[in-house]
């Protein structure tokens, strides 16, 4: 008897529709998993089988063969036990075939029957909107995350009894709801503060500056001047995301597993601070079966890249892409998969190998030629690609103790929102969202500058020799720091002032 169950697979952050087919035939007993399974979905023979005994069913023993259509994707995980199940159960005649093929199923069975949570549900959720189905059957600790997405009921089991009792008709299994703008306002209370940063004024407008705009950092100071206490609290004056932006990095997050327990929505924008041993693989994506990386685990929000020398070489040059275009291509000879990677780069580096060079309290023992060995590490091509590179000095004693308190990350956040609320208008019919998106159409109607601007830019142009790159970031910084004032012309000040954040620039003159 052949029953057929649809499931779905992941193909990038993206999912399809998988035919789950199984044949039960007369013969010596045999249960063959066809369609190019991996070795978990291979095994899924063995937790299929005791599930069901389990569970109180009688398990066939006859030739069994399970097709995974289409059979020229390979398919891998465990999500596929529960449909599986079913579709055996659906061929022995104890469930309703045509009912049985009215739902998408997903979930990885124990031995005892229970269910449990897979990767990769919101993906699939998404897409199914589009197949002709009557509602998803997920685990119950991932039905939140499936009912994120409007169209389709999703029901969540806790037991494989309990999925057959709902499609026999015996059981209800009431549909998960969830409240959207709950879960956005679901935000963890942070952790950190600006107030807690004492001085630095000048490196903290640069952090609001880039906030303000999306722009790439690097700051450039000896150890214990602050620069990873002041990344760690970037994303503290970062505007809150959207929905639909949430959904984008709460796919990835599904797709790795990486969601946690309780928490169907990625609400909050994320941190991402990968040590400088981290493989390329790790850093950008990719693998035997390629897997989202850490440029795309910080989609939509910051990417900290400490001792940014220390990182390879061959692994900074591989970030110029997802930079330049806010994705990761990753192909391979069966595949070809694209993964977002919007995201701001935060870097730290020493001016130099000992990391005393220009410290007025110690003595820089690096020779001229150590130096340049160790700024040669980043590229032309990498640093025309950050809009900001600022010098961070020592903390004086007298910030140190000031009293005073410091300005406050809610306080920073609203200056922030306030430009991000005036790049929204402004890029409204673009698929753009701040400032350092704009190509360069956007910069040729946004980004006009008055005569003493032009002036200025041509006298910076020919003394620090800029790229046509770095030209256009210029302008760029200098479109977000005339929307943190609010006004709508470019003005000379504000080209002085993004000058003023091409430090690296300035000192090789």
């Amino acid at each position: 008897m052949l029953a057929k169950v649809q499931s779905g697979a992941l193909f990038g952050i993206d999912a399809y529709q998988v035919e789950v087919e199984v044949d039960i035939a007369q013969g010596l007993p045999q249960f063959a998993t066809v369609g190019l399974p991996e070795g978990a979905v291979k095994e899924s023979k063995d937790r299929v089988k005791s599930a069901i005994k389990n569970s109180g069913y009688e398990f066939p023993t006859r030739r069994i063969t399970i097709n995974l259509a289409p059979a020229d994707i390979r398919k891998e995980g465990a999500a596929f036990d529960l449909p599986m199940a079913i579709g055996l159960l659906a061929a022995s005649g104890l469930i309703s075939g045509e009912r049985a093929a009215r739902f998408l199923l997903m979930g990885e069975l124990s031995l005892d029957g229970g269910i449990k949570p897979v990767r990769g549900v919101l993906p699939v959720a998404a897409a199914a909107r589009h197949w002709d189905l009557d509602g998803l059957i997920v685990p119950a600790a991932n039905a939140e995350e499936g009912a994120l997405v409007d169209g389709l009921p999703v029901y969540p089991a806790a037991t494989l009894g309990s999925v057959v009792d709902f499609l026999t008709g015996n059981r209800a299994l009431p549909p998960c709801r969830v409240d959207i703008a709950t879960l956005i306002g679901r935000t963890t209370q942070d952790e950190v503060d600006f107030a807690e940063v004492r001085g630095q004024g000048h490196v903290k407008r640069a952090l609001e500056v880039a906030a303000a705009g999306g722009h790439n950092l690097l700051m450039v100071g000896p150890p214990g001047s602050g620069k990873t206490m002041l990344a760690r609290r970037i994303s503290t004056i970062l505007p809150a995301q959207t929905f639909e932006e949430a959904l984008e990095i709460t796919k990835v997050h599904s797709i790795l597993g990486l969601l946690p327990a309780g928490q169907a929505l990625v609400a909050g924008r994320v941190f991402r601070s990968p040590h400088h041993t981290i493989s390329d693989a790790g850093l950008i994506g990719g693998g035997t079966h390629p897997r989202p990386g850490e440029v795309s685990l910080a989609h939509n929000g910051v990417l900290f890249l400490d001792e940014l020398p220390e990182f390879k070489k061959n692994i900074l040059e591989m970030l110029r892409q997802p930079l330049e275009d806010g994705q990761v291509c990753i192909s391979r000879a069966a595949q070809s998969l694209t993964y977002p990677a919007s995201f701001m780069l935060v870097a730290a580096m020493n001016p130099c190998p000992c990391g005393y060079q220009g410290d007025p309290q110690h003595s820089c023992t690096c020779t001229p030629a150590m130096v340049q060995r160790y700024r040669s590490r980043l590229s032309g091509p990498l640093l025309d690609r950050i809009d900001l590179q600022v010098e961070v000095p020592r903390i004086s004693h007298s910030d140190l103790s000031d009293p005073r308190p410091a300005e406050a990350s809610d306080v920073v956040r609203l200056r922030v929102e306030r430009a991000r609320h005036i790049q929204r208008e402004r890029f409204a019919r673009l698929r753009i969202h701040c400032n350092a998106r704009m190509g360069p159409r956007q910069l040729q109607a946004f980004c006009r500058t008055d005569a003493a601007g032009q002036e200025l830019l041509q006298q910076v142009t020919e003394r620090l020799g800029l790229s046509a790159r770095s030209y256009t970031r210029l302008l760029k910084v200098a479109r977000t720091i005339a929307d943190l004032e609010g006004v709508g012309a470019i003005a000379a000040n504000h080209l002085a002032e993004a000058i003023q954040y091409r430090s690296l620039d300035r000192r090789s003159v």
